[in-house]
């Protein structure tokens, strides 16, 4: 009897003369939990804080701060400015309930977010104001007078 018979190192039998591979038991169960979850199952789920998306942009005369937050009021905001850093953050909370005649329904919502940023010693802190439209929070951080870029200029040689 010449038929040889290969032993992988999982344990499992497998003959060299067939040309199916049949996955075994073990290989199927780790592909299952070793794989990424597929979308349905993690789409309705929270997976964590959400931070919304920030643009900072540099002119002569000030930063400008841009954050994509849609869905909120300007009453759902609060920045905050202590030792250079300025802390934008939201808190909503939302319930809901419907009683009918056998059952009552309850569902509620909570979100909230915090981001902080240290301010250049430049920034005019006094005179940082803010505005929300259309979902996005601008807050616009004039820079001092002395930090301000000038123009340039042409000096003579005496």
């Amino acid at each position: 009897m010449n038929a040889l018979v290969n032993v992988p190192k999982n344990g499992s039998l497998s003959s060299n003369t067939s040309n199916v591979n049949f996955p075994n038991w073990s290989n199927w169960i780790d592909e299952l939990f070793n794989r990424d979850l597929p979308s349905v199952f993690s789409s309705n789920f929270n997976n964590g804080i959400t931070l919304p998306k920030v643009n900072i942009r540099e002119t002569a005369d000030a930063f400008i701060v841009e954050m994509a937050v849609p869905g909120l009021k300007k009453s759902d905001f609060q920045i905050e400015l202590d030792n250079q850093v300025l802390s934008i953050s939201t808190e909503t909370k939302e319930e809901q309930e419907n009683q009918e005649e056998n059952y009552t329904r309850r569902e509620f919502g909570y979100a909230s977010f915090k981001r902080s940023f240290t301010l250049p010693e430049s920034v005019d802190e006094e005179k940082i104001n803010a505005s929300y439209s259309e979902g996005i929070l601008n807050i616009h951080l004039p820079k001092k007078e002395e930090a301000k870029q000038r123009p340039a200029r042409s000096i003579k040689i005496s």
